[in-house]
């Protein structure tokens, strides 16, 4: 547990109605992550994981980016403790 890290985190932008939800999925199963996603009611996307600290990271930086028919204007990270 010492390399892992737990993060929630808010994406902003055109990023429901686009695959968001489902592209994170596939995006943290492939890097081994926990959590989960769901869509907020002010449009923005909420994200729980939990996982190696390299592959957390890897997943922020693709969260920046989402599927093609997503436009992020912002990722909010908010570290949480294990």
């Amino acid at each position: 547990m010492a390399n892992e890290q737990r993060l929630d985190l808010i994406i902003s932008g055109k990023v429901q109605g686009v695959g968001y939800r489902y592209s994170v999925k596939i995006k943290a199963d492939s890097l081994g992550i926990r959590g989960y996603v769901k869509n907020q009611r002010n449009g923005s996307v909420f994200v729980a994981v939990q996982g190696e600290t390299t592959a957390v990271e890897k997943f922020v930086k693709w969260c920046f980016l989402g599927p093609p028919a997503a436009i992020v204007s912002g990722v909010e990270k908010f570290p949480r403790a294990l």
